[in-house]
């Protein structure tokens, strides 16, 4: 929402004709452009040479020098408008941006500099060098999207505890843990270590590891009295979502909620802040010399490399299921009879699908939709069973906003796609922490494959470890000699998921589709119209013509590609379905609209008797299933094709209750509304089809008479049936005509 007072700040940064400061539009909306314009305005009231976005040191400088403390004495109009400007864009009373510092404006920066938590190391109401840097950012100082109280009160204390220090600038008091609050948490840890301003700097350096071996082992009975230990350490479990008191006491209750922390990081559960412990809660590698159970590499695990691995303790190994594309490329990818070794040896396997995945640009809903059968076929080509967690990597520091614009969209893709083919494997995330929680939270990924390696990540900085953690990466190191040496990244595991030690290979034999060359779809289209046209099939009570039948079936090649290789189905059959029952029959529409009434009337009894005001909603006509959507499916069809899928293992998904009128309300509306769905319904049908009439051959390898009896079913029993496969058959051979060279 506009804020007419921003629009006004807006409006007084614009007033401006100066090099360096942009003009910005008039929205009456904050945002970093009007924090970074006031940031360049304040530079040059200063009389900075160069301006910049960046409130720097020397910005910081020349202020301190020239403006130790802005307040009602301050007789420079602009820096108050900036003030004045700033504490709008911030949520509080800026008087009327006339510079006049007055009464208003005096109680707007007291209540900041309480909210901050520095009242205290700045009394008064003046606007001192680092609030007014603080001031100048788009940190807030009040509780934000369920921000947590103690976190911010964590977050007060430690402003008013160390801003005094000179690289100690305050932090948000929102009430959440980010990069800038693990920074200050770091600071703060140095400084009662003892160091100077001059060697403290926010990171976990070897002379942070060494103070805290040597001064911050705490244990039951601890209590702080003039180091702080214990509430730092407080801090960092609450920040880490592991709450205890923030009291300076390490009592018994303290210690169990530690061991449970120790626990979820597997580390051993004595409920002592040693010094492993507070690595893992300050930094994303943990102790980065700490030994995992668990590793991944680009390397062929040969014989010798997999008694290396389980000399050094390691049980479980990830490794890719393809290359990226490019004669440059690594080899990277599972090699012909590794699988064989690295089980032999007494090793596990988890699969991790990375092409890309190293930049933004790549995930694009198309790109996941792409990778789910991209990654199907290499998972079921190196024979990993069904059910298998197959880690899609998002290989880069991806900040929130891509996170939400990208990363989300492309997994929403790749799950959908995944779910159309039947859940043959389950989804994870090799990537940031936030990305990792993040997809966890959308219900996207069973469990996360963390790249804590990546300790500068913004998506690390400020980030406990996920929930649903698999593996987390820490460190890459060189482990054994000669024949046996290999790099690995080491990884602690969680044992969510304890790798793949069974496989089926795919047999050599079976030939699968791949992608329409669309460079003929112009002579499909004349083919498949000269039968319709010969048979008197175009138009004649049709709603659509040949010419938008296979243009959907150009729309939607992919999926159709990916459910016959997915469900070792020939494509032809998927699309001869398709482009025949899209055509519709003029009734279609009408059936739909009965269907929908009757489950609608349902429905509104149903809410009658829960309230049951006034006379019960009238009856309406009958008819609680019709063939519908894309390929023309019963509700009942479905039911039952997909309940036979799951019963053969074809499928990963709960049972259907026909029975339940819900459940068939709630099907029917999918195979109308949801394309994808109804297509991915056909493979499953025919399948369904085919057991129903006896053919037990592999649907790869029907015979031409099998194909038609097939067909046949598609269309129920009878001679309408029979004479459907007959005519469908016809198409399938025109479709075959232009697949069977293309995987050959």
């Amino acid at each position: 929402m506009a804020d007419a007072m921003v629009e006004r700040a807006q409006r007084f940064v614009n007033s401006y004709n100066v090099p360096g400061i942009p003009k910005i539009e008039v929205t009456g909306k904050t945002g970093w452009t009007v924090m970074h314009a006031l940031t360049r305005a304040l530079q040059y009231e200063l009389g900075l040479a160069e301006l910049s976005d960046s409130f720097g040191p020397a910005t910081l400088a020349v202020l301190q020098s020239r403006f130790p403390v802005i307040d009602g004495n301050t007789r420079h109009g602009n820096i108050c408008r900036i003030v004045q400007s700033a504490l709008y864009c911030k949520g509080y009373d800026g008087g009327e941006i006339d510079g006049v510092y007055n009464a208003r404006v005096s109680a707007a920066v007291t209540r900041l500099k309480q909210h901050m938590g520095v009242a205290s190391v700045y009394p008064g109401d003046g606007v001192t060098p680092k609030v007014f840097k603080a001031l100048l950012t788009m940190d807030a100082y009040v509780p934000v999207r369920d921000g947590s109280d103690q976190v911010r009160s964590i977050q007060q204390w430690l402003n008013g505890r160390y801003t005094g220090r000179r690289d100690f600038f305050i932090t948000p008091c929102d009430g959440h843990f980010s990069r800038d609050v693990q920074k200050a948490l770091l600071l703060a840890i140095q400084f009662e270590l003892g160091m100077s301003d001059d060697v403290a700097n926010g990171r976990f350096g070897p002379g942070t590891q060494a103070g805290i071996k040597q001064q911050a082992v705490l244990g039951v009975g601890a209590a702080d009295t003039g180091k702080q230990f214990v509430h730092l350490f407080q801090a960092a479990m609450t920040f880490n979502g592991w709450r205890t008191p923030f009291d300076g006491r390490y009592t018994d209750a303290v210690a169990r909620t530690v061991a449970d922390f120790q626990r979820f990081v597997r580390l051993p559960a004595t409920g002592t802040g040693d010094f492993r412990t507070w690595a893992s809660l300050l930094v994303s590698t943990g102790d980065p010399t700490r030994r995992g159970t668990a590793c991944d590499c680009i390397t062929e695990i040969t014989a010798a490399r997999a008694r290396t691995l389980r000399a050094e303790g390691y049980t479980t190994v990830g490794r890719y299921l393809c290359n990226a594309p490019g004669p440059k490329a690594k080899n990277k990818k599972i090699q012909p009879g590794e699988l064989d070794t690295i089980t032999a040896a007494g090793l596990s396997v988890f699969p991790i699908y990375q092409t890309n995945g190293g930049d933004r640009d790549y995930f694009t809903p198309g790109q996941g939709a792409h990778d789910a059968q991209a990654a199907v076929d290499a998972a079921q080509e190196h024979g990993f069973q069904r059910g298998t967690t197959v880690y899609f990597a998002v290989d880069y520091d991806a900040v929130d906003e891509e996170v939400t614009s990208r990363v989300i969209p492309y997994f929403r893709a790749l799950a959908a796609r995944m779910a159309n083919y039947g859940g043959p494997y389950s989804i994870g995330v090799y990537a940031p922490r936030n990305v990792c929680s993040r997809l966890a939270a959308e219900g996207l990924t069973v469990s996360s494959f963390v790249s804590d390696m990546s300790v500068g990540y913004s998506g690390n900085l400020g980030f406990p470890l996920p929930k649903n953690w698999a593996f987390d990466q820490i460190s890459t190191i060189w482990v054994g000699g000669d024949a046996g040496r290999i790099e690995i990244d080491n990884n602690i595991a969680s044992g969510r998921d304890p790798g793949q030690t069974r496989f089926a290979p795919r047999p050599a034999t079976d030939r699968l589709d791949v992608a329409f060359d669309w460079s003929q779809g112009d002579r499909l289209f004349r083919e498949l119209l000269a039968y319709m046209e010969s048979h008197g099939l175009e138009g004649g009570g049709r709603l659509r013509s040949t010419r938008m039948c296979v243009g959907k079936l150009q729309d939607m090649d992919a999926l159709i590609t990916g459910l016959s290789r997915a469900f070792r189905i020939r494509k032809s059959l998927i699309q001869t379905v398709v482009f025949w029952e899209y055509h519709a029959d003029i009734g279609d529409p009408v059936a739909d609209l009965a269907v929908a009434a009757y489950y609608q009337y349902l429905e509104a009894y149903e809410e009658w008797e829960k309230n049951p005001v006034g006379p019960p909603p009238p009856p309406t006509v009958s008819r609680k299933d019709a063939s519908t959507g894309v390929a023309q499916i019963f509700a009942e069809t479905a039911i039952g094709a997909r309940n036979h899928a799951i019963d053969v293992h074809l499928i990963s998904e709960p049972r259907l209750n026909g029975d339940d009128w819900h459940v068939m309300w709630r099907v029917w509306r999918r195979l109308r509304d949801d394309d994808d769905y109804n297509v991915s319904t056909v493979p499953l049908v025919l399948i369904h089809g085919a057991h129903k009439v006896g053919v037990t051959t592999a649907p790869l390898r029907y015979s031409d008479a099998e194909t038609e009896k097939v067909l046949a079913r598609y269309n129920g029993t009878g001679s309408d049936a029979i004479a459907y496969g007959r005519r469908a058959f016809d198409f399938y051979l025109i479709f075959e005509k232009y697949n069977a060279p293309l995987r050959g």
